[in-house]
């Protein structure tokens, strides 16, 4: 086995390969940037060397910084984990040329699957079944047009090069057919350097199921098994699980053995991943083939009883695969969720910060947590904001949901927004809750996964302002060694009449202003036209018992000096930010005269100039911020006065980019 592994990436993904390494004995080389200085990944490996500044481009793309690093550091081998250079076939190949071991695939099969027009050219030579479409080499706009009209509608474009969604659009008549191409090549030349496109039918409601395989060097290449990805949003998989609901046995084994030929056809050695869409009917086609670890393996992990980390580290250097096909086998059910720093009720804005607090369930046998930040770590504008993969596993898929239900109530991210509240929506949706997702559900029932200004009721009001005056109380008495004292009660007696507190709290910007009487978890509480009594309080392992008017309630909550987390009735997340009580003032709401930069980034496009007149939503500008795209629209009607920024232009956060006159 190898003594030294340097890992080329950074997160969650390099901390999971350190783990493993850690395990088997093998001292680990971390590569950070000028941004990752005090990243977690760089914390926990053995030693980790400077490549450069905070950008991808000036770092973690860096070939000639990473293989200089691991000469310096006489690493064996290289583990690229997942994004950046993990299926970069110059990479793989200047490993090779200098001797250190690339953990991953040959060159020449990354080459092979890179394009994924050469790839289905490949599939179709071996029989893999594919979508009716065009892969060619002719890339003209009205040659591409006419392909398209031949393909028939609806169609996609996809970006040959690219990977994750980026670019891909459905087009669904001739007429709209020139303004998505442009689209499409626009956002592939600037994420991937290559503007060439392919073509595909369309499936309407189709399901993303991928297989992963792995091949060695003796010649063994198997499945283990596949994960559901059809849960998405604009391409994005949002929760992957596996098995899949959707599959039978005799369509699993058929797809397997499909998967297993499209890894054969490219002498496929280590982890991949062959991707499938399913039609309604159970028909299934090639989509593309990963040549790379994927983000979702944690789940067939689970369900296997594998570490493919581990495998990937024995096949490099050169061990045959443990298992063969038959020896294969899955037990339970597993699913992944991830934790983003985003507002999903703005579109999913990414967000970036300091997490000033990171509280999630404890690891277990069924819950296990992959990250790469920690309490106190900044989320970065410079990377993807992925906080941490949240990973479930139970016997039945209908308990694992109830495991994943309870693992995101338990947790809780305070700094950037993040996409906690959504997930739970998600799975608790009766379409994911019975496996009737397709890959374009979310995105035609968006507004039944979001929360809107569902304003929080009473009862949530008065079970915070509860655990604010125990947690209040709690720490008072603690503070002082006489218990008999009077300082140590926090009831806010007077001589002569009750003592009477206000508990105040703010959610989305709204303050609601509780009164209470009592102390002792025995309380009389006010809000507007709303009273309480409430009787026998108490905080216990993240939860609020007590007797309201009576009636016993058992409410899930979490209780600081700074916020309260809770759960009501209907399983609503909501989290209230205490403040002063006397000390308030309202935040004037945005003026509608400007448009800000709601974080740093590039300008792609201006489409607007001083003099217009304009309507409201008319996008004015597009932002590339974060891998992904906003468009930044006009927030009434009205001339614009000036726009202060210029295509190509990086613009920091709050930068006021377009003025309206008056």
């Amino acid at each position: 086995m190898f003594e030294r592994v340097l890992i080329a990436n950074r997160g969650e993904i390099a901390c999971r390969v350190i783990r493993t390494c850690r395990r088997l004995g093998i001292h680990t080389i971390a590569v950070y940037s000028q941004a990752d200085r005090d990243a977690q990944h760089v914390r926990l490996a053995d030693e980790a060397w400077p490549i450069g500044g905070p950008l991808p481009a000036e770092s973690y793309l860096r070939i000639e910084a990473i293989l200089d690093a691991a000469k310096k550091s006489s690493a064996q081998a290289i583990h690229p984990g997942y994004g950046f250079l993990s299926e970069n076939t110059a990479f793989s190949r200047a490993c090779q040329e200098a001797g250190i071991v690339f953990i991953g695939p040959d060159p020449e099969s990354i080459e092979a699957m890179g394009s994924k027009a050469a790839a289905k050219q490949l599939m179709a030579k071996h029989a893999v079944p594919l979508v009716p479409g065009y892969d060619g080499d002719n890339q003209d706009n009205a040659f591409l047009a006419g392909e398209a009209h031949k393909v028939g509608y609806p169609l996609i474009i996809k970006p040959s090069a690219g990977g994750g969604g980026k670019g891909m659009q459905i087009v669904r008549s001739d007429a709209e057919f020139p303004e998505a191409l442009e689209t499409a090549q626009r956002v592939a030349k600037a994420a991937f350097g290559d503007a060439s496109m392919l073509l595909e039918r369309y499936i309407e409601q189709p399901r993303h199921i991928e297989f992963q395989i792995f091949g060695d060097r003796h010649g063994n290449i198997i499945h283990i098994g596949e994960r559901e990805c059809s849960a998405q949003r604009r391409y994005q998989k949002v929760l992957e699980e596996t098995p899949s609901p959707f599959l039978t046995p005799d369509k699993r084994a058929a797809m397997g053995e499909a998967a297993v030929a499209a890894a054969r056809a490219v002498n496929y050695v280590g982890a991949g991943t062959v991707e499938f869409i399913v039609g309604p009917a159970g028909d299934f086609h090639f989509m593309e083939m990963n040549t790379r670890l994927q983000v979702e393996h944690p789940v067939t992990e689970l369900t296997h009883g594998v570490d493919l980390v581990e495998w990937q580290l024995r096949v490099a250097h050169g061990e045959p695969l443990p298992l063969a096909q038959q020896q294969v086998v899955s037990r339970g059910h597993a699913i992944e969720v991830r934790l983003y720093a985003e507002d999903p009720d703005q579109n999913f804005l990414p967000g970036s910060g300091k997490l000033q607090t990171l509280h999630l369930p404890a690891p277990s046998a069924h819950v296990r947590l992959d990250g790469g930040v920690i309490e106190g770590d900044t989320v970065t504008i410079f990377y993807d904001p992925m906080i941490a993969k949240l990973i479930v596993w139970d016997e039945d898929r209908p308990k694992a949901l109830q495991r994943m239900r309870e693992a995101l109530a338990a947790s809780e991210i305070v700094g950037p927004k993040s996409n906690i509240g959504f997930l739970e929506r998600l799975v608790r949706h009766p379409s994911v809750v019975e496996g009737r997702i397709d890959t374009g559900y979310l995105d035609r029932h968006l507004e039944e996964f979001l929360v809107g200004d569902v304003a929080p009721s009473d009862d949530a009001l008065f079970a915070a302002a509860t655990a604010v005056l125990l947690h209040d109380e709690s720490h008072v008495a603690s503070a002082t060694t006489d218990p008999y004292s009077p300082w140590a009660s926090a009831d806010a007696w007077r001589i002569g009449h009750a003592g009477k507190r206000i508990v105040a709290l703010t959610w989305r910007e709204q303050r609601f202003e509780v009164e209470a009487r009592g102390h002792a978890g025995d309380y009389q509480l006010h809000h507007g036209d709303s009273d309480r009594e409430v009787r026998g309080a108490r905080l216990l392992d993240d939860n609020l018992s007590a007797r309201f008017d009576g009636e016993s309630r058992r409410v899930p909550l979490r209780s600081d000096a700074a916020h309260v987390l809770l759960h009501d009735a209907a399983g609503q997340r909501y989290s209230f930010s205490r403040t002063a009580a006397f000390a308030w003032e309202s935040k004037d709401a945005a003026g509608g005269n400007q448009v800000i930069a709601p974080m740093p980034g590039r300008i792609v496009l201006v489409k607007a100039k001083a003099g217009d007149v304009v309507e409201h939503g008319q996008e004015l500008l597009v932002m590339e911020a974060m891998k992904m795209e906003l468009a930044l629209k006009a927030p009434r009607a009205g001339t614009i006065e000036s726009v202060n920024a210029t295509q190509g232009e990086f613009v920091e956060a709050d930068a006021v980019l377009v003025r309206f006159g008056d």
